[in-house]
């Protein structure tokens, strides 16, 4: 195999020696589709007909048939498995810009400018009328959410903003950058978190804080002065046990709402469709959880929870997400959320067309000579994957299929903590002038954010929430640090996951290629349970492991699919053998040899886990077919006579289908 961008990513090391072929995979957006098995091993688009019939179901008029495929086009960015790390940040962003459309958001922005430049009297902007009162209630919590020192108010049905008065009068007592820091502070409502003003030695000025913060915030807070190396400062502290919100009994009851839905997008992220959605509900990214991230360039269904939208309101948005790329189906309210890894697997239903032997320059046989050669090299490989597995890798996916800086090169430099670094890879434009590399290069030439959001496609939710940070706080090292914060935790865990996922996928193949296809001393192994079989997990971070003895090793008592390697994290034990030393070799090598694998200022906290070396495909049916349009090598002509590889099979989840089908193929996809 040539070792591209590809093959670096996941090594060219294979469990059986066959010769494969050569085919293209994705040629048609139909030829990829992607099923959640959920974890009662119920595929998620037949599961509608093993619940009981209820009124909910019955009213979903966007139910789908269980064979039916979506049909859209949108482009986005590569997505893959993310890891079994669930904690989730409560500092994600509303979009405003979907919320109330571009031009009304650059208004409010340009409101905001007006405010702080020229300070006017009683100044009001129309954001519009909005009829449904679940819109209005998403307007005032959107723009509260972004600009805490202003307040909104509804003269029905149309909406205003104006400086919040509180907001001004502070200020005067105050700089304008302290002031906005402290409504900050208070509209997060941590309890027992603090503040801090400017070092002020006038009294009487101190006095006047004092009173001022008492007067408004008296029931929040508590104030105290304290010296520091001889200057004297107002502290501000949220109290422990201060009086909470009084809410109503509709929020009361909006709060305990969850509703569950069957969610199928096509050549879309599915963390980028949770966030149009979160914008279009004025929920957060966190409020939707999902069982695992699906592949952008397929068909996929999975199974998804949102938390404080009811079902109806969900119904009523599904025509406006059908444009997006994405169709809700199996409606219901459930009781609670999903978790991350909270799934049995997934189905693929898989065509490779154009299938060609490795030698197809061979121009002296026929095409039935071929094709016939081309029936036993797929039956041959097939039936190996079948019987042996494939090399459990993580996918391409993981890492991005650009040419650019991909993903585990900013996770590396975000367990390194440096943060203006992670920015600056994350910026990394690919060649081209698509308008988000534009965006992209026009960042890291003039480390103007505000400038780089206004060239930055709409559909860059990751992007665009990142700038909106820098912009706020400036592109140093605070700066990059809340344009990290700024995404969705697991966004944001991504990166440090894309990191380990690379070692994990070079400790297999020096594993492999040093110590080969036996079980070795050292290794670490799934143990027996107690009705004599061996535990499935795809992947966890607590199995019950078993370090390999010499004696073990020579009476040869465990197989090759038994064998786990660690994915690199601060609850791990690693092999005791050459592989151990390897990986300490491997982590001092990117500099993290004292890595605690915590990114506190991010809220990362990686744990590690333990992946089997082998996954083996369950229900794997193939089928030959010729097809009548495929493309002759080259592209251009028709070949009449060019064969298809119909596939069908389920995998555990985070194994990945374009990693068996390299085991099948023998060659790049």
């Amino acid at each position: 195999m040539k070792q591209s961008r590809e093959t670096v990513n996941v090594p060219a090391c294979f469990i059986s020696n066959h010769e494969g072929f050569l085919g293209t995979i994705k040629t048609f957006i139909e030829d990829f589709v992607v099923t959640e098995i959920d974890i009662h091993g119920l595929n998620v688009r037949a599961a509608a007909a093993t619940r009981t019939s209820g009124a909910e179901e019955n009213q979903t008029s966007t139910e789908m048939k269980d064979n039916s495929h979506c049909s859209f086009s949108q482009d986005s960015d590569v997505s893959s498995e993310c890891g079994a790390d669930t904690l989730l940040s409560s500092s994600e962003s509303f979009d405003l810009d979907v919320i109330l459309g571009q031009s009304v958001s650059e208004e409010l922005e340009q409101f905001v400018l007006t405010l702080r430049d020229k300070r006017p009297v009683e100044l009001e902007l129309s954001l519009g009328s909005f009829a449904d009162k679940h819109q209005r209630a998403n307007v005032h919590r959107a723009v509260r959410h972004r600009f805490p020192f202003l307040m909104t108010v509804t003269i029905q049905p149309e909406i205003r903003v104006r400086e919040d008065p509180d907001y001004r009068e502070l200020s005067r007592l105050v700089t304008e950058d302290e002031a906005e820091d402290f409504f900050r502070f208070i509209d997060a409502k941590v309890r027992g978190s603090s503040y801090a003003f400017a070092p002020d030695d006038n009294k009487e000025h101190r006095t006047a804080v004092h009173h001022f913060l008492n007067r408004r915030f008296g029931k929040l807070v508590e104030t105290k002065t304290f010296s520091d190396h001889g200057r004297t400062s107002i502290s501000v502290r949220l109290r422990e046990q201060g009086r909470p919100k009084k809410r109503t009994a509709d929020e009361r009851k909006e709060e305990e709402i969850y509703t569950a839905f069957t969610l199928c997008k096509e050549n879309l992220e599915t963390l980028e469709a949770i966030s149009y959605m979160a914008a279009a509900f004025g929920v957060l990214p966190s409020d939707f959880t999902y069982a695992g991230i699906k592949d952008k360039r397929a068909i996929t269904y999975q199974s998804m929870v949102v938390k404080k939208v009811s079902p109806q309101r969900l119904k009523e948005k599904t025509a406006e997400f059908e444009k997006r790329g994405m169709r809700l189906s199996q409606v219901r309210s459930v009781s609670e959320p999903l978790r991350l890894g909270q799934l049995q697997g997934n189905h693929f239903d898989l065509v490779v067309r154009n299938l060609k032997p490795h030698d197809a320059a061979d121009t002296h046989s026929s095409a039935t000579d071929v094709n016939t050669r081309l029936e036993m090299l797929v039956k041959e490989a097939v039936k190996n994957v079948k019987t042996k597995g494939f090399v459990n890798y993580y996918g391409p996916q993981r890492f991005g299929s650009g040419q650019g800086v991909q993903s585990d090169e900013v996770g590396l430099a975000l367990l390194k903590e440096d943060m203006v670094s992670a920015v600056r890879l994350f910026f990394t434009a690919e060649e081209g002038d698509d308008p988000q590399s534009l965006a992209k290069k026009h960042f890291l030439q003039t480390d103007n954010a505000k400038e780089s959001l206004a060239l930055m496609p709409l559909s860059k939710a990751r992007e665009r929430l990142m700038l909106r940070a820098m912009n706020r706080y400036g592109t140093g090292p605070d700066g990059c640090a809340q344009a990290w914060l700024s995404l969705p935790h697991s966004m944001r865990v991504f990166y440090p996951h894309a990191y380990c996922s690379r070692v994990w996928n070079e400790a297999v193949a020096h594993r492999l290629a040093t110590m080969g296809h036996g079980v070795k001393e050292g290794d670490l192994v799934w143990v027996q349970t107690h009705d004599n079989k061996m535990e499935e997990a795809a992947e966890t971070s607590s199995p019950q492991v078993h370090v390999v003895t010499n004696l073990e090793e020579q009476a040869g008592i465990f197989k090759l699919e038994q064998v786990l390697l660690p994915m690199p994290g601060n609850t791990v034990k690693y092999p005791e053998n050459a592989i151990g030393a390897w990986y300490q070799e491997r982590l001092a090598r990117d500099g993290l040899a004292d890595c605690r694998f915590r990114v506190s200022g991010l809220k990362l906290n990686l744990p590690g886990c333990y992946r089997p070396l082998l996954a083996v495909p369950q229900n794997l049916s193939y089928q030959l077919q010729r097809t009548a349009g495929g493309e002759a090598a080259g592209g251009g002509a028709r070949d009449m006579n060019s064969l298809a590889l119909k596939l069908s099979f389920n995998l555990n989840s985070s194994c990945y289908a374009t990693v068996c089908l390299r085991e099948i193929m023998k060659s790049d996809l």
